[in-house]
């Protein structure tokens, strides 16, 4: 038997993907202050800043190293991606019109003597290569900061290409 007689599986679409990690994408959270949640120009999406908003609107808050540890805060970026990934869904409509993440900026709130940014930012990193596998490798920024709106832990925004 050689190659062609086997049925070859089919990439898994982003879909797929999520209902195989058991991740429900919420309706997108609407916007804290005077902004959009996203501005499309052309075939990139630029969205905002969105925290470790639970579906039932509860915010995980504290200062990373001090009142939340690294691995909390990781659980906090990853769900920050599943509240981009709800935008993302409510602009697109479909998550397989995603042709790239290109760019996320990870905001952590973190205490001054805090130096692992880029592990709790991979929190949401992980997420979108797990759900859009090689479009969902990107150029990141992984910054702390003394504060974040709310008290968050963590704030990430994105910028995505768009297939047409």
């Amino acid at each position: 038997m050689n190659i062609a007689d086997h049925d070859v599986p089919a990439v898994a679409s982003p879909r797929e993907r999520l209902a195989r990690l058991g991740i429900v994408v919420p309706p997108p959270p609407p916007p804290i202050a005077n902004f959009l949640t996203h501005v499309r120009e052309g075939s990139l999406l630029f969205l905002s800043g969105q925290g470790p908003r639970e579906a039932d609107g509860t915010l995980h808050t504290g200062k990373v190293g001090i009142d939340v540890t690294a691995g909390e805060a990781y659980a906090h970026a990853r769900l920050t991606g599943i509240n981009l990934l709800s935008v993302m869904q409510g602009v697109l409509g479909d998550l397989g019109r995603v042709k790239r993440i290109v760019k996320l900026l990870g905001m952590v709130n973190a205490a001054p003597d805090f130096g692992d940014h880029p592990s709790v930012i991979n929190g949401c990193s992980d997420l979108f290569v797990e759900i859009f596998g090689d479009r969902g490798h990107h150029a990141r920024s992984a910054v702390g900061l003394s504060s974040l709106p709310g008290n968050i832990t963590v704030e990430i925004e994105a910028i995505v290409a768009i297939a047409e």
